[in-house]
């Protein structure tokens, strides 16, 4: 593990070294062209659309335009840049050879079965525990992004997760691949931008006889690119003492809290997967991984070993404190974001309480999530919550797969993803066919399919109170069909 801290991903991090070139020693002007250059690949980025546009896409030098928001938007690929991102596309969207097809369907349908639950276990759950990493945390606070904008940064995940496990999100007629693609390029970017190189050159660097520190920068590049490159441009790196950043065991253990974090959700709700269920949904999040440019040997196959690796990488991140600590204000900033979708005032504390009941006092304690709730919404949620696992328990001995705690998840999760998610006004950034289909998708979720009639039209009742969430889907298609596409 020690030494997966000084390891990253060489595919990407090379191709983003070719994009942008060497750095400028000191400071760097508004017109330094690597932020040109990171502009152009943002406006490529349009251009993979889905896994079968990939496979055949390729970089030509030259202009490039794109209409965003009703504008037309210029960049230029320069030979270098399309060398490099046809290299890089054609070598990252193969799937490993041992991808496993059928596991890679159930994983598909166990997250379409639980619908908005599995939305309210991503933002309750795994994006939490995402967090307690400090030196992780440290990136994310540098950027702003998750204080400043949170709602942001949750659709922005949103955009990875829904073509992932939509139904043939990894094969040709998904667009999941595509997606995780940006997404791996855009870490090459964070980790090139912090180190002002590539991280192999600091690495040698350091190895040489460097200290290992990226000196801070004291003023920020001028001009009006984006505030959080130039924040991660400027912020310094300590090598030495906090390894890369995004390096390979940061990598391993955001995946660990989409896949195994969610399992283990389930288990503590008390309507856990079987075991080969479990195993087909860790496959399916390993060839993501894989496509992301994690290396196989940090991948769990089973929730024993996710249990072993996820608690021996937050006792090393714990020992290794960072002061000022980050992760209180992302931790605040992620609950405030999920109350204030929530439409009574007594509901508004579930988010919180049901983190800490997810992941446990230690993360709570992390994230400075222990403030007491007011009474009568820590009673009315833990009355519900133990009554309605206590009905589970008896249900379920004539209704196997009945569960009145994932309907009241999914409400809470429904309400959520109309509100934030769903936006009209605020789309994820995905090509609009694909954001249709999720629109669709999630239209589809008001419905539990394992429920009785009855109990579905409660939960209809639940779903669309306020006219905000009610219809929403129906009218987003037509909506989004006529906005322009947004760069990643």
């Amino acid at each position: 593990m020690e030494n997966m801290q000084h390891h990253a991903d060489p595919l990407a991090d090379q191709t983003i070294a070719q994009i942008l070139g060497p750095w400028p020693a000191g400071d760097v002007a508004a017109d330094a062209p690597q932020w040109a250059h990171i502009d152009t690949v943002n406006l490529l980025f349009g251009q993979w659309t889905d896994n079968a546009a990939l496979t055949h896409w390729t970089a030509q030098p030259g202009p490039v335009r794109a209409n965003l928001g009703g504008q037309t938007v210029e960049g230029c690929v320069t030979p270098a840049m399309a060398a490099a991102l046809n290299t890089y596309v054609q070598a990252a969207q193969v799937l490993p050879p041992w991808a496993d097809a059928r596991k890679i369907e159930r994983a598909e349908k166990l997250f379409m079965e639980h619908g908005a639950l599995s939305c309210i276990l991503l933002f309750c759950a795994s994006l939490p525990e995402c967090y307690v990493i400090p030196d992780l945390s440290s990136v994310l606070h540098t950027s702003g992004q998750l204080e400043q904008n949170a709602e942001y940064r949750i659709r922005s995940t949103a955009a990875m997760i829904f073509p992932v496990m939509m139904h043939g999100g990894l094969s040709l007629r998904g667009a999941g691949a595509a997606q995780v693609l940006k997404v791996r390029l855009i870490h090459a970017t964070i980790r090139n931008l912090i180190l002002h190189g590539s991280p192999s050159h600091a690495i040698d660097q350091w190895k040489a006889g460097g200290n290992g520190m990226v000196t801070p920068q004291s003023t920020q590049p001028r001009g009006g690119r984006s505030a959080m490159y130039q924040a991660l441009y400027a912020r310094g790196w300590d090598l030495a003492g906090d390894g890369l950043p995004c390096n390979q065991e940061e990598l391993a253990y955001t995946l660990l809290t989409f896949g195994y974090v969610f399992l283990r959700s389930l288990r503590r709700l008390g309507i856990g997967l079987p075991p080969a269920d479990e195993e087909a949904y860790l496959h399916a999040w390993n060839v993501v991984g894989h496509l992301l440019g994690i290396e196989r040997s940090l991948m769990v196959d089973t929730m024993e070993q996710g249990r072993v690796l996820m608690a021996g990488m937050q006792a090393r991140g714990r020992a290794e404190p960072v002061t000022p600590d980050p992760r209180p204000a992302l931790g605040q900033a992620l609950m405030q974001t999920m109350e204030k979708s929530l439409p009574w005032p007594i509901v508004k504390p579930f988010p919180q309480l049901m983190t800490r009941y997810l992941c446990g006092p230690a993360t709570a304690q992390d994230l400075g999530l222990t403030q007491p709730a007011p009474w009568a919404s820590a009673l009315l949620f833990w009355g519900v919550l133990l009554l309605a696992r206590a009905i589970d328990a008896v249900l379920r001995l004539v209704l196997p797969r009945f569960s009145i705690v994932r309907m009241l998840t999914r409400a809470l999760g429904y309400h959520f993803m109309s509100r934030v998610l769903m936006s009209q006004t605020r789309p994820l950034q995905l090509p609009t066919e694909l954001l249709n289909q999720v629109d669709t998708v999630v239209h589809g979720w008001s419905d539990d399919p394992h429920a009785p009639g009855w109990l579905n039209r409660i939960e209809d009742r639940l779903t669309t109170q306020g006219s905000w969430s009610h219809g929403l889907a129906h009218q987003a298609g037509a909506t989004r069909a006529t906005q322009a596409q947004q760069p990643t």
